[in-house]
């Protein structure tokens, strides 16, 4: 029982820094997206 509980939080632990690295790596995109962009001067 200790076992599955251990491989359930490494599996959770995983995820969450995948997780972690797809929102990092996201927000980067976001801000040079709207740091290279042309102003909109309308």
């Amino acid at each position: 029982m200790f076992k599955k509980l251990l491989i359930l939080a490494g599996i959770v632990g995983v995820a969450a820094v995948v997780a972690k690295r797809v929102k990092s790596s996201n927000d980067e995109r976001a801000l040079w997206h709207e740091a290279t962009t042309a102003p909109d001067l309308r």
